[in-house]
């Protein structure tokens, strides 16, 4: 059932969890029903992000330095965890207040949070409000803390790899990151993290204003 589910179109995946759901509060009202029924909607949004609806850490990072203005970064966490700290160019719509934001139904929208789980659940409720251009960052916030701000290069890396390093190292330090060699790696459980070191690109910790519809 999940593989049949998994090679479903986006459309037809959202009207199949619609039709799940329906049923559910059905019978979840039925004086028939000798016990509670319960949904993991987590889960069910998780499972219908295809690897085309993600955008990878890398690619993002690289769309930030270049100053490139055709999408727009939703952080869906709390108020207090975006002001720890947020992605720069991020916007917060906190997840409960997702559906009545403001939105453009036809910008490009990439989402993130901690992981997927929540990211994948603001990405369905846009796609059920038939929102185009929808992504998630993959792996969330925790992700880019491991590939952006702190990658590490393995002590017995290869030249390709050590060359690939290199590259991600100048990302990693635009960031205000600290990149990891050998000893020197940082510990998983470092929860300081930095403010973005901007260049010449500007303020790219400011975020974008939302826009409206309408004229």
């Amino acid at each position: 059932m999940r593989k049949i589910f998994s090679n479903l179109s986006t459309p037809k995946k959202l009207a199949l969890v619609a039709l799940i759901l329906g049923i559910i509060a059905v019978f979840a009202g039925s004086p028939y029903m000798g016990s509670e029924v319960k949904v993991n909607t987590k889960d069910l949004a998780l499972s219908t992000v295809k690897n085309s609806d993600k955008i990878q850490q890398i690619e993002l990072a690289d769309w930030i330095i270049k100053s490139k203005a055709d999408y727009t970064l939703v952080d869906v966490r709390s108020e207090d965890q975006f002001n720890e700290y947020n992605i720069p160019t991020a916007i917060n719509i906190p997840l409960p207040q997702l559906p009545e934001s403001d939105l453009l139904r036809n910008q490009k929208i990439i989402l993130y949070s901690e992981d997927d789980v929540n990211a994948a659940q603001a990405w369905f409720i846009l796609k059920a409000k038939n929102f185009k251009g929808v992504y998630i960052l993959d792996g969330g916030l925790k992700k880019w803390q491991e590939e952006v701000l702190y990658p590490k290069l393995a002590v017995n890396a290869s030249q390709e790899e050590i060359a690939k390093f290199e590259k991600v190292k100048e990302i990693s330090q635009y960031f205000g990151g600290t990149p990891q060699t050998g000893a020197e790696q940082v510990s998983e459980t470092k929860v300081n993290l930095p403010t973005p070191q901007v260049t010449s690109k500007g303020n790219v910790n400011q975020p974008k204003k939302k826009k409206r519809e309408g004229c």
